[in-house]
């Protein structure tokens, strides 16, 4: 068995992780907002440093968890969330702005709700 607070804390920080990506992704209208300003690019940074923090909380719940926490919700593709870590990590300057405006866009609303469902399922067990 393992510790349910600390994967609630880390819930928690992924949850704000994700809070402060949509915020500073909400004047973001297209991929070239990225990379047509200092500002854009600016964003651009602090939002991928944002992807890294998340993507290894994920690694740190399937260590803790031993892989069988996030595979219990599998609306989300995990694996490609830590990869996408991965990529920012290590391939940096490979970065492209569509990727990072599609998961902005279309996969991380879905992982808010998500991680909030698994916030509520792990309070109630830890009742």
């Amino acid at each position: 068995m393992y510790d349910k607070g600390i994967v609630l804390d880390i819930l928690r920080q992924i949850e704000n992780s994700i809070n402060i990506i949509l915020k500073r992704f909400s004047k973001i209208t297209e991929p070239d907002d990225f990379v047509e300003s200092e500002e854009g690019l600016e964003k651009l940074d602090s939002i991928c440093m944002q992807l890294i923090a998340i993507g290894e909380s994920l690694k740190q719940i399937d260590k803790i968890t031993e892989g069988k926490f996030l595979i219990k919700y599998p609306q989300v593709e995990w694996d490609k969330a830590k990869k996408m870590r991965d990529i920012i990590a290590h391939h940096y300057f490979d970065i492209d702005e569509e990727i990072v405006f599609n998961v902005c866009q279309k996969h991380l609303p879905l992982m808010l709700k998500v991680i909030q469902k698994m916030v509520k399922d792990l309070e109630i067990e830890n009742e």
